[in-house]
């Protein structure tokens, strides 16, 4: 039975850790959209993740039933991306820094950081378990997973946050804005590696008796001196 539900658990630290990855590095939590003001005219829609914003030039010739903005941002156009001022210096970077609050930015790049962290420690746990009597890792590693997504979901609520606070704000251009799918491996990757933390605790749990009695049997007899 264990070895079954440490097969599945090893599949499930697999997907997890590869949806971390894929939010992390890609630039699709969110995507912004400017009002259109008239047709066959070009305008910019936005997408960005933890370290970068992509602006992307979208030529318009009807409009959106479904809205009013710009997009969607899978039609063709030319794209233009810039990291964000804390990590490098740019104009479009600048821009971008005054309109999202920094400190929301910089939070969620950093925990983010932690949460990979956590992961790998994990991973080196579960790896150095495979010796023999060393089932007892299993335990912090599922610990660190377990952390791993406490860490991812608090960096998609800061970046949450950000956006709502972009949306509403009256100094900025957008007026809509949906989650893409990095935001969606951020959120499959905190389910996964949350079961993943509970099912190695559980697999390293100590097997309990079936009977009450089979400690008794199990156990070595006195011997008279």
């Amino acid at each position: 039975m264990r070895r079954g539900t440490s097969g599945i658990t090893s599949v499930v630290i697999v997907v997890g850790m590869a949806s971390m990855l894929a939010a992390v590095v890609t630039d699709h939590w969110a995507v912004l959209s400017p009002r259109v003001e008239k047709l066959n005219a070009t305008c910019e829609a936005a997408h960005f993740g933890l370290w970068r914003l992509c602006k992307k030039s979208i030529f318009i010739v009807e409009a959106d039933p479904l809205g009013k903005g710009c997009g969607p941002i899978s039609l063709p156009g030319a794209e233009n991306c810039s990291y964000f001022k804390h990590f490098t210096s740019g104009e479009e970077a600048e821009v971008f820094e005054v309109k999202t609050q920094k400190e929301y930015n910089i939070s969620a790049a950093a925990i983010a950081i932690f949460s990979l962290l956590f992961m790998i420690l994990g991973t080196l746990c579960v790896v150095f378990s495979f010796g023999k009597g060393r089932d007892y890792l299993l335990r912090p590693a599922g610990m660190f997973f377990a952390f791993a997504g406490l860490c991812i979901i608090i960096s998609v609520e800061v970046m949450r946050q950000s956006v709502k606070r972009m949306i509403d704000s009256d100094e900025t251009i957008w007026i809509e804005y949906y989650y893409s799918w990095s935001f969606t491996c951020a959120c499959a990757s905190f389910t996964l590696l949350i079961l993943s933390g509970v099912s190695l605790l559980l697999i390293s749990m100590p097997h309990m008796p079936r009977n009450p009695w089979e400690t008794c049997m199990d156990a070595e007899p006195d011997t008279l001196e």
